[in-house]
């Protein structure tokens, strides 16, 4: 069972994510922001990350950099920095708006995850 982690401040969205994904057979994983997942031990267990951008402390772009490409990630975010989507993008992540169809998020997921070696 592959494990997801979710970061996203907004308890509500994650309580959400991680029911539709252990749903779909994920193991998930939340954290409130990317120093909690940064310095667990499910940084190096997860096959896939969802990540906010708009985070207390590290942003998403900051986070997704910290990983260095180790992890696929799929950033998520209601918001439109433009800057802050170009640099994940350029890192390898993959960017979905907020909000998106439970479908498009777990075919998306799927996608990282066949992509990795």
């Amino acid at each position: 069972m592959p494990i997801v982690c979710v970061i996203d401040d907004e308890a509500s969205i994650r309580k959400g994510l991680t029911n539709l994904l252990r749903s779909a057979g994920y193991q998930p994983v939340g954290f409130a922001s990317g120093e909690g997942f940064l310095s667990s031990p499910w940084r190096s267990k997860a096959a896939c990350v969802l990540l906010d951008l708009q985070l207390p402390g590290l942003q998403g772009d900051e986070v997704v950099r910290a990983l260095n490409a180790e992890i696929p990630v799929i950033c998520l975010s209601a918001q439109t920095d433009e800057q802050q989507i170009a640099t994940c993008l350029a890192q390898g992540a993959r960017f979905l708006a907020k909000p998106c169809e439970a479908e498009t998020l777990l075919n998306t997921i799927a996608s990282c995850l066949e992509a990795r070696p």
